[in-house]
């Protein structure tokens, strides 16, 4: 009897699980680099359906758009994804678009639970490009530097190292011998390196490595070079600018004391045109000498 009653528990649970369409995945939140293929996983654990309806649906971004629906692959993946078994789907060449919410849905009308849905969370992940790196030319010693790098195109956001004549600065100087006089600071996450008080031995050739888990990028080395403010010749260059000054001060008084100036414009003063009256006699007289020479010739 206990027989019997253990069989017809095991044959109605049989019965019950073949009667719900239940899905399962190998992975759900599968991660992947762009331009390689990934499958996104949906496995049918029990169904009684023959041949039930699958489809695949995209979620992005508040968009909800169809990847596998009427037995054919649709949208943007049309030329870049296959049905892999009954319900998997692989993408190749994956993009950055591709990252998204994909949900496996299965409808099996003959079985008592006739819907189950799944769905898988993919993420693309995207090598940096390039980044814009920044270094000073020159700075003088003690004063403050900033260099400066920016990726923006990598997924996840990249973290930044720098480099200094081909050899890794490490986040904190007093971790190593080779730094320990250094005053930067550097900040892995916005890229930023900064000295406090630059010194001789911080000049060189610096770069900058923008990294993440699809891969790696830098710039160019750029040189940032050091040099010594000379105070004393500062103060003499300015010491012989004022002495300069002062001399021309002194010889443009010595030449108004001497006249120089005052001379000049005395002579402009005192000069003066011929009087109009002189000018009138003196060719009267003329006139006359002629008149009389005239007459004592006739």
């Amino acid at each position: 009897m206990a027989k019997q009653a253990s069989v017809f528990i095991l044959f109605t649970t049989y019965c019950c699980r073949s009667l719900a369409v239940e899905l399962t995945s190998n992975n759900q939140h599968p991660v992947v680099n762009e331009f390689q293929s990934v499958e996104l996983s949906c496995n049918i654990k029990s169904i009684s359906t023959p041949k039930p309806r699958i489809e695949w649906k995209k979620f992005r971004g508040g968009d909800t758009t169809y990847v596998y629906f009427q037995g054919k692959i649709s949208g943007a993946l049309e030329n870049r994804a296959e049905l892999r078994g009954t319900t998997s789907i692989v993408i190749h060449n994956t993009t950055r678009t591709d990252s998204a919410t994909y949900r496996c849905e299965v409808s099996a009308h003959l079985d008592e639970k006739k819907l189950d849905e799944l769905s898988i969370e993919l993420t693309v992940q995207v090598k940096p490009v390039v980044p814009r790196c920044s270094v000073p030319q020159s700075v003088p010693v003690g004063k403050s530097a900033s260099l400066t790098c920016v990726e923006t195109e990598g997924f996840p956001l990249p973290t930044y190292h720098w480099y200094r004549d081909n050899e890794p600065l490490p986040d904190n100087p007093k971790s190593s011998p080779k730094f320990f006089n250094s005053s930067y600071t550097a900040d892995p996450k916005d890229g930023t390196l900064k000295f406090s008080e630059v010194k001789k031995i911080d000049a060189g050739e610096y770069y900058c490595v923008a990294k993440n888990p699809a891969g790696m990028a830098r710039c160019g080395p750029q040189l940032m070079e050091v040099y010594d403010i000379n105070i004393a010749g500062i103060v003499g260059g300015v010491l012989v600018v004022l002495i300069v000054l002062l001399l021309i001060a002194i010889g443009i008084s010595c030449a108004y004391k001497r006249g120089y100036f005052v001379s000049k414009q005395q002579t402009g003063k005192n000069y003066k045109p011929p009087a109009k009256g002189d000018a009138v006699d003196s060719k009267q007289e003329e006139e006359g000498d002629f008149r009389h020479k005239s007459s004592f010739v006739i």
